[in-house]
């Protein structure tokens, strides 16, 4: 867990462990080379070229991105990148396909559509794009809702000229329970899986790639025995709801935000430098009224940010046996890791020996 950060860091500042990040990762790493799983991490978190070169260096075997701005930014570093989101629009068709020159570039799509609209810009650029059929497992946000379709938008693919079926795709989102109650809910998704590929068989297709996984699910992956990779994303910092969710320790946390101590003018009550700005309005999951606040605060456990604006946080102290002094930093974990990274222009990186270096956070601000 971070110490506190040199006093003439300004705040907020997001600040990462390197030997907690480096170890998070080795670790997963050593678990799906274990499992004969690949790894391909998600940078939506991260959204660093160092930590994207670190991954890789672990034996990942690809980088995933949302969009095809993180993808221009990551294929810096990786030479095979899955873009996992529908990208359809001439805006972005046109620079997947221009990646695609001289990338492996794939794109997880759920309809005809899509998959037309990137045929059309790969024939123009002179480029094939690989296509993984997203399948709904369960999340409900995007993906085919049975094998039977999903074999449908396969046999459209494989027939479409500078598209390349490669596999399947399906992101389990809606699985938060704690690691070792897993088992029985990833049963029906391996079901599903297990039909769309013997359809896909029989029609004379194959799915060499079978994508999948979150950071809650990251270490239970070899219980879906149809799955070649996963992709976790939270896993290389974590956040507080991977604490909550039992999916890490808080000594796994590499991430916090330091801020400092502006009010205390309010009975009961101090105000912190960061607001919305900072750590977003993510409420820990399954927290739908927000009894938890917007995040753990290290050094003060008993707590909680009760309400935030654009660039304060108003703390209750109420329940805690001592309070901080105006000018005292603390270190808050956010509630979700990865959309506060976004709102960051840099990071400092705290190496072993306790230096800390400011680096860019390359692929922030890439929405689109």
């Amino acid at each position: 867990m971070l110490p506190n950060t040199p006093p003439d860091i300004p705040t907020p500042a997001l600040v990462i462990d390197e030997p907690t990040a480096r170890r998070n990762l080795t670790r997963l790493a050593q678990y799906a080379k274990g499992k004969g799983l690949g790894v391909r991490p998600h940078t939506k978190t991260h959204k660093s070229l160092l930590m994207a070169r670190e991954q890789l260096k672990a034996g990942a075997v690809g980088l995933t991105v949302a969009k095809v701005g993180e993808a221009e930014v990551m294929a810096k570093v990786g030479e095979d990148l899955l873009l996992a989101y529908p990208a359809l629009d001439p805006a972005r068709t046109g620079r997947i396909a221009a990646l695609a020159r001289d990338k492996t570039i794939r794109v997880a799509v759920d309809s005809a559509f899509a998959a037309d609209a990137l045929a059309d810009a790969a024939r123009r650029a002179g480029a094939t794009i690989g296509i993984l059929v997203d399948i709904d497992v369960g999340f409900h946000r995007t993906g085919m809702q049975t094998p039977a379709q999903a074999l449908a938008l396969a046999q459209h693919v494989s027939k479409t000229k500078s598209l390349r079926l490669d596999g399947l795709f399906f992101y389990p989102g809606h699985i938060v329970a704690k690691p070792d109650e897993q088992t029985a809910i990833l049963a029906p998704i391996e079901a599903m899986l297990e039909e769309t590929i013997t359809l896909w068989k029989k029609n004379g297709l194959e799915a060499k790639i079978v994508s999948g996984g979150s950071t809650p699910t990251g270490t239970q992956s070899h219980h879906l025995k149809a799955l070649t990779e996963i992709r976790p994303g939270t896993y290389i910092y974590y956040d507080r709801n991977c604490i909550t969710g039992n999916w890490c320790a808080i000594d796994d946390v590499a991430a916090v935000i330091v801020c400092t101590v502006i009010s205390d003018a309010v009975p009961g009550k101090c105000v912190l430098d960061a607001g919305t700005k900072t750590f977003t309005s993510d409420r820990l999951v399954g927290d739908a009224t927000n009894q938890h606040g917007s995040g753990l605060i290290i050094e003060y456990p008993q707590a909680k940010i009760v309400r935030c604006s654009e660039e304060h946080a108003e703390v209750d102290l109420s329940l805690c046996d001592r309070r901080p002094k105006l000018g005292d930093r603390v270190r808050v974990i956010p509630n979700h890791i990865c959309p506060c990274v976004n709102l960051q222009d840099q990071m400092y990186l705290r190496h072993e020996d306790g230096t800390i270096e400011t680096l860019p956070i390359e692929g922030r601000g890439k929405l689109s």
